[in-house]
Formats: structure tokens, C-alpha cells, sequence
């Protein structure tokens, strides 16, 4: 480890796209692990856009990341950024960062972040290792993404919620959730909050599904029903979800709510904390050891380098354990 040592100083920092609680205990562990084994740490403002604009703190310390273990959203800030996409945007923040004597990144980000880190490396030869920071939970690599635990509680939460005004007015309400085309938050909210059904990208449902449902239920004297819609779903739009099961049944007073970006705000919870910290050590001992483009995951509770190309091919399951005893439960 020595010998890695020398061939690697200065870790540079990020996150990119869209951020998710967690980011900054991850931050916190890169910094700290880094000054651990001698590293100078360069914190990079805005992912990519910051890359470009030379908007980089050229030392952290312990002391720059203390109190933000528990804090949601990221320090660094995040952004997306087009002129990154081209080989001269590219180039010019590569420029920036071999002037700093940054010579390794870790990248915490999504699908997105991981695409640009390894266009990066390959055309500047840079090692760099990604940690997985997104809601969605749609990396191959990582039994769990940082920030999904995190979304998927605060979804519960606000079903819980909306459930004790359903009860009260015998509605139904159409809950949509965060994922882009991941149903996991959906599949987790839907089981732990009582859902009647779940709709979710990978799976194509129908209509008439949803009514049988909701039909059954009334059968047994169900006063309030709550769907849980994942934003991608193949069925349509929520509101438009929401009218066609009316259509067939107009005794429901149905309701529609979006929950939004409520869902990437909050103090993460402590899987979160925990696993953006494992995680965050685990990218600098990985470029320690020579390892680059790779994602560290955590699969089975074990620490795993997943290359970037596979861990950017989203996944196109969900649990189905858990759909199945949501379908049971749902009774």
C-alpha cells in the first residue's frame, strides 16, 4: 500500500446530478479516509460545471466536513452539465484539475456521473471511482444506492399521512412516487404502508387489475385504499391512472397526490449514514490499491468494485418477494 501511495497525493471530490441524503457522509468519508492515509483532499463545487469553471477548494480538512454526517442535500453542491458532454468541455476540466495536481476522483452521483467519469478517464486516463448516490436505487453493483433508504422513509411517511385522511372521507388516493423508470421506491413504500396495489415501470399492470382490486376490497367492507404509482409507470400519468379506474368505478371520490422532490430532502437515516460511510472508504482505499472506473457497491453487507459500463445498465427488476407479499397483504 505504500508503494500505491505514492503514485497517488490528491483526491478530488464530487457529486453530481441529482442529490440524494447521504452525499455529504460520503463527502465526510472521502475527506476523512483521505487525510487517514496521508491524502490531500480537493473538493469540486458542482460536479462537472465546477470541473469546468476551476470552482475547487484545493485542501479539506477533517474539520471542513465536521457536522454534516446527519445533513441531507450535499456541501459541494450538484449540477448537470452540457458542455461536460463534449470532448473540449472534457479537456478543459481535465486542464483544471491536473494544474490543482489532482491526480484521482471519487465521483458520487448516478447513472449520469458515472457515464461522464469514465468518458473522463478513458480520454485522460485519470482513475476514478464512483460511489452510488441517487434515490432510485437503479445501479447495477449496490444492493442499495446512497439516499434510497432515506426517499423510500420519507414516502412512507407521507402515505401514512394521507392515509389518515382517506380514512376519514372513505377515499381513495393515487400516491406517486420518485424512481424515474425504478419502481423500488414504489415496491418498499407500497408493502411497508398498506398499499392496495402497486404500479411500477417494470411491470406492465393494467386497468382493469387496478379495479379488481379496489372491487375485492369494497366486497370486504374496505373504507379507504391507497395505489402507490412509481413516476414511470407504463400505464400513464397518475392523474390519468386516477380517471380511468373512476371511469369504471364512480362511487370512489379518488384523489391524486405527488409527492415530488420531498422525497431527496431530509437528514438521511442511518443505513444511509452507514452505508455512504463504508462506501466512502471503500472508493479511497479502492484508488489506493490502483483500482479505477469502477463503482464500490454493497452487495450482501460485502463491499464490491463493479466496472462502470455494468454499473450503468439500470436494473430492470424489483424485489419480487416483496411484491408478492404486497399482493398477499393487500387483502
Amino acid at each position: 500500500m505504500a508503494e500505491a501511495l505514492k503514485k497517488i497525493q490528491k483526491i478530488g471530490v464530487y457529486t453530481s446530478g441529482g442529490d440524494s441524503p447521504g452525499m455529504n457522509a460520503a463527502i465526510r468519508a472521502v475527506v476523512r479516509s483521505s487525510v487517514y492515509y496521508g491524502l490531500t483532499v480537493s473538493g469540486i463545487y458542482r460536479g462537472y460545471e465546477g470541473m469546468i469553471d476551476n470552482d475547487i477548494i484545493d485542501e479539506m480538512d477533517v474539520r471542513s466536513v465536521n457536522q454534516i454526517l446527519q445533513k441531507g442535500g450535499t456541501i459541494l453542491e450538484s449540477a448537470r452539465c452540457e458542455e461536460f458532454r463534449t470532448p473540449e468541455g472534457r479537456l478543459k476540466a481535465y486542464k483544471n484539475l491536473k494544474a490543482r495536481k489532482i491526480d484521482a476522483l471519487v465521483a458520487i452521483g448516478g447513472n449520469g456521473t458515472f457515464t461522464g467519469a469514465e468518458l473522463l478517464s478513458q480520454e485522460h486516463g485519470i482513475p476514478i471511482i464512483g460511489i452510488p448516490g441517487t434515490i432510485d436505487n437503479d445501479l447495477n453493483g449496490t444492493d442499495y444506492t446512497v439516499g434510497f433508504d432515506t426517499a423510500t422513509n420519507t414516502a412512507i411517511s407521507a402515505v401514512d399521512n394521507i392515509r389518515n385522511t382517506a380514512m376519514s372521507h372513505n377515499r381513495l388516493f393515487f400516491v406517486e412516487v420518485m424512481g424515474r423508470n425504478s419502481g423500488f421506491i414504489a415496491a418498499n413504500t407500497g408493502l411497508a404502508s398498506g398499499a392496495v396495489d402497486i404500479l411500477i415501470p417494470e411491470r406492465e399492470g393494467s386497468i382493469d387489475a387496478i379495479v379488481e382490486k379496489l372491487e375485492k376490497g369494497r366486497l370486504r367492507k374496505k373504507t379507504s385504499s391507497i395505489v402507490v404509482v412509481a413516476e414511470g409507470c407504463k400505464l400513464g400519468s397518475t392523474a390519468d391512472i386516477a380517471q380511468q379506474v373512476c371511469s369504471k368505478l364512480n362511487y370512489f371520490d379518488a384523489k391524486v397526490t405527488i409527492l415530488g422532490h420531498i422525497q431527496r430532502g431530509g437528514n438521511p437515516t442511518s443505513f444511509d449514514r452507514i452505508l455512504a460511510s463504508r462506501l466512502g472508504v471503500a472508493a479511497v482505499e479502492g484508488l489506493i490499491a490502483g483500482k479505477k472506473n469502477v463503482m464500490a457497491g454493497l452487495i450482501k453487507n460485502e463491499v464490491v468494485y463493479t466496472s462502470f459500463k455494468d454499473a450503468i445498465i439500470e436494473k430492470d427488476y424489483v424485489d419480487e418477494e416483496v411484491l408478492r407479499v404486497a399482493n398477499i397483504l393487500s387483502i
